[in-house]
């Protein structure tokens, strides 16, 4: 019997095959184990089942001497060192395909939100700054047959483009390989919606270069990961109205501090990396992540085996 620790409860009930399997430890808290006891938890496991908050390193890896496979609870995994787990031979798995649907609601919801200024419209009601319907009150953006461009044509990305099409709106999509195509979608496109994994390519992609060819009047949308967005640049666009607005769900680091001064931007909507909070998608999220770890440990392919290439 081998020994996994779980850096965090999951929600369902897939823990319970884990469980039944192997001696699993699961951390109690609701804030993630700091480095120091994870490291103390990982030098005697056999097997990680990790979330985006836990950071394994080449460090890590190299003094937890019994470890074979790594299951991240997420579909990106730009916190896992995995040239060093290759190097191990330690399998790293995570859960495509179980949040596609739900990120992309997330990612429509907030280009709606944030498009028609639902945030601010629902918080006049509740401070009495309502005081009678208005010919100019909250005006917004028109999203049906608006253009939308989707940088990063994964599933998720893919899953948007569904959406979008259902409101009418022109799509354009591009891979970050592609320059040119890249600054024509920021020249033409209304919403821009980054769905990119974080890379050393996708670092700061979108930074004050990128802004400055969004129009105006467009609304910047990240459901993929903070620093694919340079925060500085965000903020200075938004307080000189270069660009109307952005939603992220995602920022750097997370959670923002009360101090950091994106949150003194103007129409600006954050939330706290909600992308995959439904209870199906984080629910298969940990079926997947078990299915990955008992595969690894019986020295079985993972169902879902990381690929550098892969985007989400």
């Amino acid at each position: 019997m081998a020994h996994v620790f779980v850096s965090r409860q999951l929600p369902g009930s897939a823990l319970d095959r884990l469980r039944a399997a192997h001696d699993t430890t699961v951390w109690p808290e609701q804030l993630p184990p700091t480095p120091a006891q994870l490291r103390e938890h990982a030098a005697g496991a056999d097997g990680l089942l990790t979330l985006l908050t836990d950071h394994i390193d080449a460090e890590l890896i190299s003094a937890a001497p019994k470890l074979k496979v790594i299951a991240n609870y997420a579909v990106g995994y730009d916190n896992i060192d995995v040239d060093a787990a290759t190097a191990r031979s330690i399998a790293v798995g995570n859960t495509p395909d179980a949040l596609t649907e739900a990120t992309a609601d997330l990612a429509f919801a907030l280009l709606m939100a944030s498009g028609r200024r639902i945030v601010e419209a629902a918080g006049a009601v509740r401070t009495g700054a309502w005081k009678t319907w208005e010919p100019g009150g909250f005006l917004g953006a028109d999203i049906y047959g608006a253009t939308i461009g989707i940088i990063g044509l994964g599933r998720i990305g893919q899953a948007v483009a569904r959406r979008a099409a259902g409101f009418g709106m022109e799509v354009l999509t591009t891979e970050t390989r592609d320059a040119h195509n890249l600054e024509h979608l920021l020249r033409r496109s209304d919403f821009v919606s980054l769905h990119l994994p974080l890379t050393s390519g996708t670092h700061h992609l979108i930074n004050a270069d990128a802004l400055a060819l969004m129009k105006p009047t467009a609304i910047l949308i990240n459901t993929s990961r903070g620093a694919v967005v340079d925060q500085v640049a965000l903020a200075q666009a938004l307080s000189t109205g270069q660009i109307a607005g952005a939603a992220l769900d995602v920022t750097d680091p997370e959670p923002l501090p009360l101090e950091d001064p994106l949150l003194q931007a103007p129409n600006l909507l954050v939330v706290p990396h909600i992308g995959s909070a439904t209870w199906t998608a984080r629910e298969r999220m940990a079926e997947i992540s078990v299915d990955n770890i008992l595969a690894g440990l019986d020295g079985r392919p993972l169902p879902y085996q990381v690929s550098a290439q892969a985007g989400f």
